[in-house]
């Protein structure tokens, strides 16, 4: 059961191609931060299980198809797999003006593959890196815009995402990096966290208790970090004694290359990026 728009016009409208946890992330944080009303918001959704679920939990708008969300909002969110964007932007074409404002989410594709299917008419597109912790409104997000977008279009766009995180403005030859760090960098941080919860049962803790300890320690080290403004290395040597357990940890980390290790996750993840951007 999809709803008609209740108030707004094109211009004070948002809507969303697509209704996954990432829109929903957004959906959630821009109703939240009291950017939009709830009832200016539209979303296309093939999945009438997942427009229910979304119309009765953010009281949304939405719709199966995207031609009612092109007609009724000036900004657009592009919230689908990378894989089918292709076809979504060919269908969506004659649709498209030029004074919509178009902000995609879809990892690895440059704005020159959106130019290329839109065609000649100038299009103002915004493409974002955003990160999973969106889902908790901790999002880290890059954005970067085509020679089209104004200054008011980015600010716009920046205040989306700072409604479920933090957001920086960046030139998109910098997107791939955003996405070997930020993009990639919570899946290396889980692996971090894993691997101390182990540790703490391999010495004798409970599994329970080693997690609760190294969750608490990972989000007090990052707002220690936060609300102090020092360098990590400073920090870490408030916590190294000499001849402690801290520095003994630390010569095993240091010696297994544990810094390089992670430059070295994080560039592979950036060149695939780069890789995938070309394909």
């Amino acid at each position: 059961m999809s709803k008609k728009l209740k108030r707004g016009t094109q211009t004070t409208n948002i809507g969303f191609i697509g209704g996954g946890q990432m829109g929903e992330a957004l959906i959630r944080g821009i109703i939240q931060s009291g950017l939009y009303a709830a009832d200016t918001v539209m979303v296309a959704e093939p999945d009438s299980k997942r427009r229910a679920f979304l119309e009765e939990t953010y009281q949304v708008q939405t719709s199966e198809a995207g031609a009612l969300v092109w007609a009724s909002c000036a900004t657009v969110i592009l919230a689908v797999k990378p894989q089918v964007m292709g076809s979504l932007l060919t269908a969506s074409q004659g649709m498209i003006t030029s004074e919509h404002l178009i902000i995609s989410i879809a990892a690895g594709l440059p704005i020159a593959f959106y130019e290329s299917h839109l065609g000649a008419m100038p299009r103002k597109i915004i493409r974002v890196m955003p990160n999973t912790p969106a889902l908790v409104l901790e999002s880290a997000s890059a954005l970067s815009g085509n020679k089209n977008i104004s200054g008011q279009d980015m600010e716009l766009a920046k205040a989306l995402f700072d409604a479920v995180g933090k957001a920086v403005i960046l030139e998109e030859q910098y997107l791939d990096a955003v996405t070997g760090l930020s993009g990639s960098g919570p899946a290396f941080v889980f692996s971090f966290i894993e691997g101390m919860i182990d540790a703490g049962v391999k010495t004798g803790l409970a599994r329970q208790v080693a997690e609760t300890l190294t969750l608490q320690t990972v989000l007090g080290s990052v707002k220690l970090m936060q609300e102090t403004g020092k360098h990590p290395a400073v920090l870490r040597a408030m916590v190294t004694s000499p001849g402690g357990t801290t520095i003994a940890g630390q010569h095993v980390m240091e010696r297994s290359g544990f810094k390089g290790i992670v430059m070295d996750a994080i560039e592979a993840a950036a060149n695939r990026s780069a890789e995938l951007g070309k394909k």
